[in-house]
């Protein structure tokens, strides 16, 4: 069994796309940075409800808080090379901040995959000690 499960909090830097497939279901995704240098740039793709409520609720500048499946997606260039391309399939995202000059940073849809909550929080209460491997 191969363990990919992924963690990651960052800045949105593009905005969240929405897709369908063919049978309807909604697909968004959206680049997060993760890294101050600006150089941790990852991409992040929803499906189903978590897709539509991402595609309504975050915006470029928000502080998210993904957790997901890591996969690598290869491809080939146009000049025939071979491109590996690291994403996260979100199983949940939370919105921890909106980005400066929001009208209302509270104003977040509520549902069972994304929440907010206020940077005052205290992180121990997120963290559940008995799920940490160490």
């Amino acid at each position: 069994m191969t363990l990919a499960k992924a963690f990651i909090t960052g800045a949105v830097v593009k905005a969240p796309e929405k897709r369908f497939t063919q049978n309807d279901m909604a697909i968004a995704g959206f680049t997060i940075n993760f890294d101050p240098a600006n150089e941790g740039l990852i991409r992040i793709v929803a499906f189903g409800q978590l897709a539509e409520t991402i595609s309504s609720t975050i915006n470029i500048g928000d502080n998210v808080a993904v957790e997901g499946r890591l996969q690598i997606n290869s491809y080939k260039l146009p000049n025939g090379k071979d491109k590996k391309v690291f994403e996260i399939s979100a199983n949940s995202v939370e919105k921890i901040s909106a980005a400066q000059g929001a009208t209302n940073p509270s104003a977040v849809a509520q549902n069972d995959n994304i929440v907010s909550f206020n940077q005052d929080e205290i992180a121990q209460d997120l963290i559940d000690e008995d799920e940490i491997p160490f």
